[in-house]
């Protein structure tokens, strides 16, 4: 069984007032098992004592023992005698057609069924925006500059010089002084997540990952053995379970993603961040922030947060800024900003992978970064337009499906009312929308009642989006109840 636990007051704490519904005892397993489902609560958790817990809620030790027993049979909650008991998710469960109903169709974003081919096929499964005005100048001032790297080799492990200074004067300018040294440009943020997880963790080691998260990281963490250690943050960072996580389970990562969270849209407060930081010093680990989204906030005029880095008094901090989300997703250029030495690491650990990133593709990335703030503001108007046309979308036509509406990022994060997210996304394959549920977020397959939905689209594409969701979301609800699967011996 796992050494994480949660105490008896801070449980009460997540689980609010379960009393105001009656009967108590069942108020209180529906609530621990929508932490569970939600994420907030990992998997393998060890629950506090009856006693212990009654006493923090202010009921009594029946009321949680009945609770306890309900979780029991549901398959929320298991227990040894003299080992306690600690959170679990039920056996895989069948669809009627022998599908699990924790298998994401097709892959993580791959097709599985047949699409519509008159152009019709709208794709949210991708987070990400075309191009942005000033794209072309850009592109014509970094080919009219390329004839002077052209007579070199054109292998730069660490990056362009120029490049590398134009993206620590903006870690500068936002509070954390930077020199070009301390950059490393890589070719895309996965790219450089990767060579991170194969340079500072080992097979076997834990590593602390928030639920939900960006799934390519999930990949990489699992393609180089790492053992994950989930820590939920649906409702935002409760840095006591995260401090706790990394203390318990001896991490040595911890990722985080403080700025318009993916797929949350959460924005980390300038407290959490210190307090994050804190815990990932005592805990003697490496955090990780990536900051994919940092510049995608839509009130321009709204403080921007410090970096976590800018908390960071030792090294400990390691940034992973990107070009794809700000700028467009075809540059695949990406950076670390970390400590000169471990650059230095960096730059030799890719020597395997790519050697270096394309030249013309930094040289375009040099020229809208000292434009960056006119790309900030047309996104910052394109986005808004779009999150507001599928918020009032979704209340008009998925009354029952629960959001919030982010300062930044690109998408929602949708609530839709039943563990079908699996099912949804099915079904909108095949009334030709694509959109990925929520379990491939996770690391455990919980949250499978969670969709993304990414608002890069114009406004009538996702209005159209919306419309589809709402007949898959019906045949869905209305699909045959799934079957637990049967045993063979």
């Amino acid at each position: 069984m796992s050494t994480r636990y949660v105490s008896g007051p801070h449980l009460a704490r997540l689980l609010g007032d379960v009393s105001r519904d009656r009967p108590v005892y069942a108020a209180l397993a529906r609530s621990v098992r929508a932490l569970v489902l939600d994420g907030r609560l990992a998997l393998r958790t060890r629950l506090p004592a009856e006693r212990d817990l009654a006493a923090a809620l202010g009921v009594s030790r029946t009321t949680v023992t009945t609770a306890y027993d309900r979780l029991r049979e549901e398959g929320y909650v298991e227990s040894r005698q003299g080992a306690g008991s600690w959170t679990a998710l039920p056996p895989v469960r069948m669809s009627a057609a022998g599908r699990s109903a924790d298998a994401p169709p097709g892959g993580l974003y791959g097709k599985a069924y047949p699409v519509p081919d008159d152009g019709s096929f709208i794709d949210l499964g991708c987070a990400t925006p075309a191009a942005p005005a000033i794209f072309e100048e850009a592109v014509a001032a970094a080919v009219a500059d390329l004839p002077r790297y052209s007579s070199g080799p054109g292998y730069e492990p660490a990056g362009l010089a120029e490049l590398r200074e134009v993206i620590a004067a903006g870690y500068a300018a936002r509070g954390v002084p930077t020199r070009a040294d301390q950059i490393v440009v890589t070719t895309g943020a996965q790219h450089a997540f990767t060579l991170l997880t194969q340079l500072l963790v080992e097979p076997g080691d834990a590593v602390m990952v928030e639920r939900p998260t960006y799934p390519h990281a999930l990949g990489a963490l699992r393609r180089r053995g790492a053992r994950l250690v989930p820590v939920g943050v649906n409702e935002g960072w409760d840095i006591e379970l995260a401090a706790g996580a990394m203390r318990q389970a001896a991490v040595r990562m911890a990722y985080t993603v403080p700025d318009f969270h993916n797929p949350t849209g959460h924005l980390m407060a300038a407290a959490d961040r210190a307090a994050l930081v804190d815990a990932a010093r005592r805990a003697d680990a490496f955090l990780v922030a990536d900051e994919t989204f940092a510049d995608l906030a839509h009130d321009l005029d709204a403080p921007r947060e410090a970096p976590l880095a800018a908390y960071d008094g030792g090294g400990r901090v390691i940034t992973v800024g990107s070009a794809s989300k700000l700028l467009w997703g075809g540059l695949r250029i990406g950076w670390i900003r970390t400590t000169a030495p471990l650059a230095r690491r960096l730059v030799l650990a890719r020597e395997p992978f790519d050697m270096a990133s394309p030249v013309l593709d930094q040289l375009i990335v040099r020229e809208l970064l000292l434009r960056v703030e006119e790309v900030r503001a047309e996104r910052a108007e394109t986005l808004l337009r779009g999150r507001d046309a599928l918020a009032g979308a979704l209340r008009e036509l998925l009354p029952g499906w629960e959001f919030r509406l982010p300062e930044g990022g690109m998408s929602l994060w949708a609530r839709i009312g039943a563990p079908v997210a699996t099912a949804v996304a099915e079904a909108a394959e095949r009334l030709g929308v694509r959109v990925v549920a929520g379990p491939v977020f996770g690391a455990d397959g919980v949250l499978e009642d969670y969709v993304r939905l990414p608002y890069v689209l114009p406004p009538e594409t996702l209005r159209t989006a919306v419309e589809r969701l709402a007949l898959a979301h019906r045949e869905a609800r209305s699909a045959p109840a799934a079957r637990t699967l049967p045993a063979y011996v």
